[in-house]
């Protein structure tokens, strides 16, 4: 068996049957690079490594990288790899099926109240073009729980006004459709009505639904700095990205009674854990409610 021909059917595999991203590709592979260059020095064959084999790669390279979540990426690379030569039969037994992740610290993302939701689209100066293009890119990032890249690369051809609905092409290039909200779809109709005054569409860029005043897509670092000069206006304090938005949108709705599972479908999440993260904000906001408000928690 080749292994060159091994390892270029397992990039096709990452690429075509888990439908991943070309960024995740390139991780995935980097990732076991580390592997086969560990293999290498040792004269093993990664096609024929034992589980001790791989718990010594693990111990050896753990040494010099500390950081829990790159070691759960370089793990998960090595789980997926050997997990495609047992399903594509080039090995029998998943060597590295043992192997252990290492726990990592619960991340709690950054989310606005619905008072900063608030002041922030307040801020906006709707009198301009620019003003009313801000505005129904906070209503779709936050009334829709968009990711930023989904924002930018979102098309007029996948927008279904009238049905309240819009097609989202997502991580992995997994389309799903997400509800748009009565407040998105009207800022979004008084943006299209300013646009077509105030920008002049470029070639090839007319399909985009938001567009600078070139006539150019929106970049991600563009939303980006768009939202950090609005909180700046808002007198919001936090550290925010577009991100957070997203986080707002997912907490909001888990706080006033939504699903989890309907939360896990808007937002495109493939796994249900990871839409959980929502559940951990939940508690602790019941938490710092019953330090601030039970009386046997009152300073006297």
């Amino acid at each position: 068996m080749q292994e060159a021909s091994v390892y270029k059917e397992y990039h096709t595999y990452l690429k075509l049957e888990k439908s991943l991203s070309d960024n995740s590709v390139m991780a995935y592979e980097r990732d076991l690079k580390k592997l086969r260059d560990y293999c290498a020095m040792r004269g093993i064959d990664p096609l024929q490594a034992t589980f001790d084999d791989l718990q010594a790669f693990v111990f050896d390279s753990f040494k010099q990288i500390t950081n829990a979540r790159t070691q759960s990426r370089i793990l998960s690379g090595v789980h997926s790899f050997y997990r495609f030569l047992v399903y594509t039969h080039k090995i029998e037994a998943d060597p590295s099926e043992l192997l252990e992740m290492p726990k990592l610290n619960q991340y709690l993302p950054q989310v606005l109240t619905v008072e900063e939701i608030n002041a922030l689209v307040e801020a906006i100066d709707v009198s301009t073009a620019e003003g009313q293009r801000n505005r129904a890119i906070i209503e779709m990032l936050y009334g829709s729980g968009l990711r930023v890249s989904e924002l930018v690369n979102l098309k007029l051809s996948d927008m279904y006004l009238e049905d309240g609905f819009m097609r989202i092409l997502g991580k992995g290039s997994k389309q799903r459709l997400v509800p748009i909200s009565d407040e998105a779809k009207k800022q979004f109709e008084l943006w299209m009505q300013c646009r077509r005054e105030a920008v002049k569409e470029q070639a090839g860029q007319g399909d985009y639904a938001f567009l600078n005043r070139r006539g150019h897509q929106l970049t991600r670092v563009m939303i980006f700095t768009i939202i950090k000069r609005l909180c700046a206006a808002a007198g919001i304090q936090k550290s925010i990205s577009p991100h957070t938005l997203r986080h707002s949108f997912a907490t909001h709705l888990l706080q006033n009674g939504a699903d989890l599972r309907v939360i896990q479908q808007l937002l495109g999440h493939e796994d249900i854990t990871t839409t959980e993260i929502y559940t951990h904000l939940e508690v602790k906001d019941l938490r710092d409610a019953i330090l601030k408000y039970h009386p046997a928690n009152q300073k006297h």
